[in-house]
């Protein structure tokens, strides 16, 4: 099969099965629940499904805990179930990735159940042990002020073994050819089930050198050319999504020069700097990281996201520019996680401001990259902060002002429905923003089909456009001689921009405006003067409207 890039231009939704839709009042979401839901998820625009861990776990770690990587937690129904979600899915066009957790397992895996009973064991290799408590074992956690340490004593086992985030995930030992092996017999399996590709998650952990004596991991990149060969066998068109929060200066490791590892890479570094730019209104930082991360194979693509399942990591900012953020969208302590991020969802941190919603969402659309999106993102979905560390912005679908959000007939969810407030069900919900021309998810399905027509962001080469104004970030892209352009206001005050038209290319004296009749033209010195609106934005496609028409004709 051949691999057509179809991840270029690509819109990723990610949810979580458990929490999206309940079939059978079990207060669980399933895949047959999930199935039913596909037209909406269809009709929103998206293209790609990324689902977080089913597999049959303890959910200690709501599924990153797994303890079986061949079938489907009996909670959300059957392998079968699952085969005809991917057959659905493939119906509408729509493509499935899949959570891949290989860093570690479960402690009640069979693998580490044997591992500890035997050293004889092949399994007891497939983990990393210590006869001694290491020198460092407190070093490295992930969790900070969760987790206390990365080693832990089995008493079984009578040896410590070692896990980079909770003491019941032990690690896999992904240097032994066997594990590594076992981990493209998992990859293997999962695209026979109709599969288009994987969200590694943990990667640098995954690929790092692990053991007592080891200071400063270092990054076994062969690895990530091993499983995309697997995949180029297996499915010419199936690719890794992987979750790497590393320094740009790696970035081409992990792509690999000729683009032969990764396929895709979270840019955390925009993330990051864009989340500054909103607190502060300085778009500096971010024009930095847009530019530190241009660097990819031709092949290869950035996921550009605002909010995931995780806490909004913030520790590769500069202490003061940290703080800005937690002083913007986080400022009381439990809204805070692990000394670094922030638990809350995009709608409530940004105060439930529809101004600034539309722009970062804008961002995500027109940053470079394939945009990913959040489950419930699409109508403000809120967090509720009493749940524990990251469970609180993992709360049930908001589907209607039935009993329980409509998303189950059951007086017990599995994790409690978001009621009473303003981001309550009762006032939240898809029904309700399905019947308002002027709701946000009726916004975001129109945003989303316009940016399906503008796959210059996806193949193009872009160049942030200089001006005097630090609060306004202007992007243009080329591809195949056509451009388009965008303006972002970071500021909560209007303000007037003035552009040279030369600046746009060739054709910069006429800007087509994409989502309004605000087109703009440039005045008899070549200036273009955009009167901008609190966080205001424009989507503009470059040259006078009869040029554009008639390039379509060609």
């Amino acid at each position: 099969m051949i691999n057509d890039l179809w991840y270029k231009n690509a819109v990723v939704y990610c949810l979580s099965v458990g929490t999206f839709m309940d079939s059978n009042g079990d207060g669980c979401g399933d895949f047959e629940g999930l199935t039913r839901r596909l037209e909406y998820l269809h009709g929103l625009g998206v293209t790609t499904l990324w689902l977080m861990p089913f597999h049959p776990s303890p959910r200690r770690d709501d599924g990153y805990d797994v303890s079986d990587y061949y079938n489907v937690d009996p909670r959300f129904g059957t392998l079968g179930d699952f085969v005809e979600f991917t057959h659905s899915a493939e119906q509408l066009g729509m493509r499935v990735l899949m959570d891949l957790v290989v860093n570690h397992t479960s402690d009640q895996h069979a693998w580490f159940q044997e591992a500890r009973k035997d050293r004889n064991s092949k399994y007891h290799d497939w983990y990393v042990w210590s006869d001694k408590k290491p020198p460092r074992y407190a070093d490295g956690v992930v969790f900070s002020g969760v987790q206390k340490s990365t080693w832990t004593f089995d008493k079984v086992a009578r040896r410590w073994y070692f896990h980079r985030f909770y003491e019941f995930q032990p690690d896999l030992n992904t240097a032994n050819p066997a594990v590594q092996a076992e981990i493209l017999k998992i990859m293997g399996f999962w695209t026979q089930m109709g599969v288009s590709g994987f969200r590694m998650d943990a990667v640098p952990f995954v690929i790092g050198a692990k053991g007592p004596k080891v200071v400063h991991p270092t990054e076994k990149f062969d690895m990530l050319r091993q499983f995309r060969e697997l995949l180029q066998w297996r499915r010419g068109d199936a690719i890794i999504l992987a979750e790497a929060n590393v320094l740009p200066k790696t970035n081409m490791a992990y792509f690999g020069d000729e683009g032969e590892r990764l396929h895709m890479m979270f840019n955390f570094p925009v993330n990051q700097n864009l989340f500054y730019a909103m607190a502060a209104g300085d778009t500096r930082p971010l024009a930095k990281a847009l530019e530190s991360t241009r660097e990819r194979p031709a092949t290869s693509q950035w996921g550009m996201f605002l909010r995931n399942h995780d806490e909004l990591d913030l520790g590769r900012l500069r202490p003061a520019q940290r703080q800005r953020v937690f002083d913007a969208f986080g400022p009381e302590k439990d809204m805070q996680l692990y000394d670094r991020g922030i638990r809350r969802r995009l709608a409530p941190m940004l105060g439930g401001n529809r101004r600034r919603l539309e722009l970062a969402y804008s961002l995500m659309l027109t940053l470079p990259g394939t945009p990913v999106m959040r489950y419930g993102d699409e109508i403000g979905m809120g967090d509720d902060l009493n749940l524990p560390e990251r469970t609180c912005a993992r709360t049930p679908m908001q589907w209607s002002t039935e009993r329980q959000g409509g998303f189950t007939t059951s007086s017990k969810p599995v994790i409690p429905v978001i009621s009473g407030g303003a981001y309550g069900f009762e006032h939240v919900n898809v029904a309700a923003q399905r019947r308002d021309p002027d709701s946000l998810l009726n916004w975001m399905e129109r945003v989303i089909r316009m940016r399906k027509e503008v796959p210059e962001i996806g193949w193009g080469d872009f160049k942030v456009i200089p001006h005097v104004e630090k609060s306004v970030l202007v992007i243009r892209y080329e591809w195949r001689g056509n451009a388009v352009a965008f303006v972002h206001n970071f500021r909560a005050d209007p303000l007037e921009i003035k552009l040279d038209a030369k600046s746009f290319g060739r054709h910069g004296g006429q800007l087509v405006n994409l989502l309004s009749n605000a087109h703009s033209r440039a005045n008899s010195k070549g200036t273009h003067c955009m009167l901008l609106e609190p966080y205001g934005y424009r989507w503009f496609r470059v040259g006078p409207l009869d040029y554009l028409l008639k390039r379509e004709e060609m």
